[in-house]
């Protein structure tokens, strides 16, 4: 009797489920080691691949932080019905949560310095981060695009700052303090900034 022997199999490892691998090895290496230290290198190896196999993905590691956060924070929780003050309670709680995860804080505050120099990874940022949720808030808030970015700029701006100073989310008690501080401005509805 012959046997047909097996297809043959592509060499490398398959590439179902190879994104959320480098993921997790990204937000990792940059908790462990920092986001200046966490080089496409090293999160290639903690990931158990070949640079080469990053780089096939993402051109640079400002655009493989980016695509990071963006399966690290995943759709925006807006609830049908909410109204405008729960609605924005809600963000900027969701907000100060997900930069709160090991990693993700550090990633964020790292990839948003670095393009404060860089004009593509700030294109990169700006369409592939923000707009996303800046269209969503815009069109469940029914706000213009520069009250939406200013609500963005705060509540972001704030907790990445507290970030970078202390190396430390901002906690509860503050976060309450930071919702309070914002909702009277926006809650009015939209009056000019």
């Amino acid at each position: 009797m012959t046997r047909t022997p097996p297809p043959a199999r592509p060499p490398g490892r398959p590439r179902a489920g190879l994104d959320a691998e480098v993921f997790t090895a990204t937000l990792s290496t940059v908790h462990d080691i920092g986001y200046a230290r966490a080089t496409v290198e090293r999160i290639a190896a903690a990931a158990g691949i070949a640079k080469s196999t990053v780089y096939r993905r993402w051109p640079s590691k400002g655009a493989l932080i980016v695509d990071c956060l963006l399966d690290a924070f995943g759709p925006a929780p807006l609830e049908e019905g909410e109204d405008r003050a729960e609605l924005m309670s809600s963000m900027i709680r969701w907000i100060a949560a997900k930069i709160a995860e090991p990693g993700v804080g550090d990633a964020f505050a790292g990839v948003f310095s670095d393009a404060v120099s860089d004009p593509a990874l700030r294109e990169i940022l700006s369409a592939r981060l923000q707009d996303p949720y800046r269209l969503a808030l815009q069109d469940a808030l029914d706000e213009p695009e520069n009250r939406v970015l200013f609500f963005i700029d705060v509540a972001v701006g704030t907790l990445l700052h507290r970030m970078g100073m202390t190396g430390e989310p901002m906690v509860d008690a503050d976060v309450d303090a930071l919702v309070a501080m914002m909702l009277p401005h926006f809650v009015r509805g939209a009056s000019p900034i």
